[in-house]
């Protein structure tokens, strides 16, 4: 399992390279750097976000969302932080509505109870899911969870 907590991209990045068999000249060309720059990031536990992008862009993959879904996880929005409080002052940047669970997470949480590493409480408190959230994914996605967990 994917540990969302503790995010090592550079490891992250290196794994999904390998998948795709890159060739090393290619990678090193269109990041513009040479083997032993690509070596050191892939031993980086974060990147900026310039060559976190050329790196999304090379692999095909979205590694800002990885850290979107560790602040769904582990820094939810507050109740005075959304968008619908009216004491909620103006900005120029978009606000986000709700949260987006993606699968991947409503998995991640489903594994976490099914375990045993968290109770349902400890879920609903630990990443301020609503009860009836929680317990509307358990009775949907409970089955494709386990067999999401087996492939």
């Amino acid at each position: 399992m994917l540990d969302l907590k503790n995010i090592n991209i550079g490891q992250l990045i290196k794994i999904k390279w390998e998948e795709m068999e890159i060739p090393i000249e290619r990678t090193c060309n269109f990041l513009s750097c040479t083997e032993k720059e690509i070596d050191l990031m892939f031993e980086s536990e974060n990147l900026s976000t310039e060559k976190l992008l050329r790196w999304s862009k090379l692999l095909q993959y979205d590694f800002f969302r990885l850290y979107s879904q560790h602040l769904i996880l582990y820094a939810p929005q507050g109740k005075a932080d959304r968008v619908d409080n009216p004491s909620l002052k103006k900005t120029v940047l978009p606000q986000f509505r709700k949260h987006i669970y993606t699968k991947e997470i409503i998995y991640f949480i489903i594994e976490l109870i099914n375990t045993g590493a968290k109770t349902k409480l400890e879920v609903i408190h630990d990443y301020k899911i609503p009860k009836t959230t929680l317990y509307k994914w358990l009775d949907k996605y409970s089955d494709l969870a386990k067999n999401n967990i087996k492939k």
